[in-house]
């Protein structure tokens, strides 16, 4: 933590007063820098308008009262990155399956420290991590070697032929014996030739003809290999021991997909099958044998944590069945990348018929989106308490609620979802979610429970009062995050005039303020202040035009409500601000994202 409240304080020194420091141990795999202001820098604004943190080589950086001013400009810094392969030293890493040192290279044991690094074989280079990646140098390029005759270039060294009618090595460095007159029977030297040549020929023939017959044989055993090794490391052990311990389960509910099924059903996942894109992976449409269409998720290449993610998911719907949850109907687990196989919703997302920017008006009349935010809230209730360990979706949002023809909600993307054990309310994990959805709570304590999908819900709610995105970085500052400006509105009594304009009448204005109640409840600071989904929705109708007094009370809450709100209407009391959550999530998502040495 530094303070600085003039630049006349600032000394030459990074010792707290403008600047900290400090240096990065040895083994350290992960850091987390957090920036922030109390005052947002108005006090310095005119000289140090913006933060830094970065990492630097020591002796590399000296602080001034100067460095503002040239951190501004500066790009780079210089910085020293000393890594090795684990923590085995090279006898035990060569006999590990995933031993990093490939053709034409050797470990080599750093010092003082422990792992093992790579390097290309002498009379090699290039990189020692990739299959080739040690080529041959032609040593007969770079210079005359030898001292008379050809140079004659091997695999890893180099050779000299000496002219016709001499011998020697030809060499004329170290114990080269160079060039001398060959006094011996030129007849007897071809003879000799002759028969090598021969041996040659006949060794060659040899293992051309064992190599051809074992060819195939060890091409088929290794493809079999390499989707076995598929299989475990998209977690297909873990899923296949599941069932065993539960009736019903991922054996009898879920199919086994080949990679040749889905690769016909996507025609080999071409471009105009592709449904949607995003950070977890692409969207494709595929038609099964029997033509049922269907939605297949195919994840990124390289990225772990999808396939964790991608297990979480087939785990987390195998005990789920509802109508209002999009359905699971199989899985692949033998392709580099897992691929999940869902119910196809014809209608797309509910981000779209929203926000789509080519209509100016919604296909959603109110008691279509009433209809919608009651079956979801139903879903969510039915996770939270009516499955055999309860479930928080963590990433509720217009995008991840689907539409099927009738127009029927569908919960989506269970990737970061998290199974409660029942003797528990609250888990601690990494803050994971979308900006603009995300329970501010949660953010702060790391502390998720199933009020955090109430808040989130609560976004998706104001959405469908106000057709406006979560978060918006093109609205004026006070207007970016959508649940902050919808509090504000309502307790200023502004409520009509951030409405959408398609949904209100004179016939309809009572329940819209009465929903705008129940979002604002939803979205209370304090989770203990909001409204749990059982307990708000378990007496919701399936059909708007099924109210009675009764529900609508029940499911709303009395009018006089409607505006009753503790905290104080700014940016820092309501909920986090955009700013400060996209740059809070951008800088744990870069910690995270490195785990070498």
């Amino acid at each position: 933590m530094t303070f600085c409240e003039s630049l006349g304080s600032i000394r030459e020194s990074c010792s707290g007063i403008g600047c900290c420091q400090t240096s990065i141990p040895s083994g350290l795999q992960v850091r987390t820098v957090m920036m922030s202001s109390y005052s947002n820098h108005t006090l310095i604004w005119d000289f140090n308008p913006c933060s830094y943190s970065f990492i630097v080589e020591e002796g590399q950086f000296t602080f001034s009262n100067r460095s503002f001013q040239e951190l501004e400009n500066t790009s780079r810094l210089p910085m020293v990155l000393n890594w090795a392969i684990g923590d085995e030293e090279c006898d035990a890493a060569q006999k590990r399956e995933d031993y990093a040192c490939k053709g034409n290279s050797t470990c080599v044991s750093p010092v003082n420290l422990s792992g093992y690094f790579c390097q290309c074989l002498p009379g090699y280079e290039g990189n020692p991590y990739l299959p080739e990646g040690c080529h041959d140098i032609d040593e007969c390029e770079i210079s005359n070697r030898c001292s008379a005759g050809a140079c004659i270039n091997l695999p890893g060294n180099y050779s000299c032929v000496c002219p016709k009618g001499f011998k020697g090595d030809g060499m004329k460095t170290g114990t080269g014996t160079g060039c001398s007159k060959d006094n011996g029977s030129n007849l007897s030297k071809s003879i000799r030739l002759l028969i090598i040549s021969l041996a040659v020929t006949i060794a060659s023939l040899i293992f051309l003809v064992g190599g051809s017959w074992t060819y195939w044989g060890m091409k088929k055993n290794n493809y079999i290999k390499l989707r076995e090794k598929y299989f475990k490391e998209n977690g297909g052990m873990l899923l296949q021991q599941r069932p065993a311990s539960r009736q019903g389960g991922l054996v009898e509910t879920t199919k086994i997909f080949t990679a040749e099924e889905l690769d016909k059903a996507t025609g080999y996942y071409d471009d105009s099958r592709v449904l949607g894109e995003g950070g977890y992976g692409t969207v494709y449409k595929g038609i099964l044998p029997d033509n049922e269409v269907v939605a297949i998720k195919k994840s990124k290449i390289g990225a772990s944590i999808q396939s964790e993610q991608f297990i979480n998911e087939v785990i987390v719907l195998s005990q789920v069945n509802h109508r209002n949850v999009v359905k699971l109907l199989g899985c692949c687990l033998e392709t580099q990348v897992p691929l999940l196989v869902y119910e196809f919703i014809t209608r797309g997302t509910l981000f779209y018929h929203l926000h789509n920017v080519k209509s100016k008006e919604s296909s959603l009349s109110w008691e279509l989106r009433l209809k919608i935010a009651a079956e979801t809230a139903g879903a969510l209730a039915y996770l939270h308490s009516s499955t055999s360990m309860p479930i928080i979706h963590r990433d509720v949002k217009t995008t991840n609620i689907l539409l099927d023809e009738n127009y029927t909600a569908k919960v989506s993307d269970f990737g970061a979802s998290r199974l409660i054990p029942l003797d528990q309310a609250q888990i601690t994990t990494l803050v994971q979610g979308t900006l603009g959805y995300l329970d501010p709570e949660y953010f702060h304590s790391n502390q998720l429970t199933e009020k955090s999908d109430v808040y989130s819900f609560g976004v998706v709610l104001v959405e469908l009062l106000t057709r406006k995105v979560a978060l918006s970085f093109t609205r004026p500052e006070e207007e970016r995050n959508l649940a902050n400006f919808f509090v504000c509105s309502v307790e200023q009594g502004r409520l009509t005039q951030i409405l959408d304009d398609d949904i209100v009448t004179d016939r309809n204005l009572e329940t819209l303020k009465r929903v705008a109640n129940l979002a604002s409840r939803c979205l209370r600071v304090k989770r203990e202040e909001r409204p749990s989904m059982k307990k708000t929705l378990a007496k919701h109708p399936r059909r708007t035009a099924d109210f009675s007094p009764e529900d609508t009370e029940y499911l709303l809450g009395p009018p006089s409500m409607a505006y009753a709100r503790g905290d104080s209407c700014s940016s820092t009391s309501i909920t986090i601000g955009a700013t400060s959550v996209y740059e809070g999530m951008q800088i744990e998502m870069l910690m995270r994202q490195g785990d070498g040495r």
